[in-house]
């Protein structure tokens, strides 16, 4: 299946039983419901999905169980975060083995390369599969910045395709469409800045909260994707306090306890994080229980 890097792509969170162990049920549910709502992909095992807390037999686990629930459905990406480029090559070619799509890869983890080693780190998960590859920028949470000079080499690589901006700078969202046109889908990843970057060209978005209110997030894209910035606007404006909750560093356990309030899935989170408690927890469940009372009175 080839990706069209249009819609929203949910960076599904990985369901947990109170041990700590995987919820494939819940997981099948959550998957079902997103599909339900219109989503144009899954993101497996981003920062959302917990990946750098699962266990290598869990990665691969939950990516199966992916894989056999959507059944072509939508495309399948598997993120990929590794401390070391080996792993993360062997972590490529074992996910191509289970069939996802496509891969979102993080740069190397712990380790703040500087560009020269960045470069490398990429070319070699790249020549490791021939699945197309979303590049993740997050130099906020990861101190590696994949700035357009940087893409620009990256782009030797053909599998190298999309990127996931999350630079926190809208001109960089225009920066890198004038400058590599097709040849690159610049992808919205993150979720306060979505009306922006769907302004400025972007047809696709790796959310967090689309977990919980996907109907909503894909309903927001689309009106901005046909130029109804009114209508866009408005329920933008009645999203816009939980999204700020995806930039934020408990940002999982925002999202996994703005779920649970909305469909009952558990809110655990593997440690080291903990489940949000006192004034934090009731801060996010008063933010949810408002945005869904907005989000009623616009008919959702």
């Amino acid at each position: 299946m080839s990706i069209q890097w249009k819609g929203v792509f949910p960076a599904v969170t990985t369901k947990l039983n109170p041990d700590f162990s995987l919820d494939l049920d819940a997981l099948r549910q959550g998957l079902e419901r997103l599909i339900a709502n219109g989503v144009g992909g899954v993101v497996m095992m981003g920062m959302v999905g917990e990946n750098a807390q699962l266990l290598p037999d869990e990665k691969l686990t939950v990516l199966r169980t992916a894989v056999e629930t959507v059944r072509g459905r939508v495309p399948v990406i598997s993120g990929v975060a590794e401390t070391g480029t080996a792993r993360a090559a062997a972590f490529a070619q074992e996910a191509a083995k289970i069939g996802v799509n496509g891969l979102m890869v993080f740069p190397g983890l712990t380790y703040k390369s500087d560009n020269r080693e960045t470069v490398a780190f990429y070319r070699t998960v790249a020549e490791a599969t021939a699945l197309p590859i979303l590049l993740y920028n997050n130099p906020r949470g990861y101190g590696v910045d994949l700035t357009p000079d940087v893409v620009a080499e990256l782009l030797e690589a053909p599998t190298i395709v999309a990127i996931k901006e999350e630079s926190y700078d809208t001109t960089r969202v225009t920066d890198l469409i004038t400058r590599f046109g097709d040849r690159l889908a610049v992808v919205c990843g993150v979720d306060d800045l979505i009306l922006e970057s769907a302004a400025l060209g972007v047809t696709a978005w790796v959310s967090g909260m689309a977990n919980a209110v996907p109907k909503a997030s894909v309903d927001l894209l689309r009106l901005a994707a046909e130029g109804d910035f009114v209508r866009a606007r408005k329920l933008y404006a009645a999203l816009t306090p939980l999204f700020h909750l995806d930039t934020v560093v408990k940002l999982v356990q925002h999202i996994k306890l703005a779920e649970h309030l909305i469909t009952g899935s558990a809110e655990t989170v593997k440690p080291p994080r903990l489940d949000l408690a006192g004034a934090e927890r009731e801060r996010t469940i008063a933010i949810t229980k408002q945005t869904l009372a907005d989000l009623s009175a616009l008919g959702y």
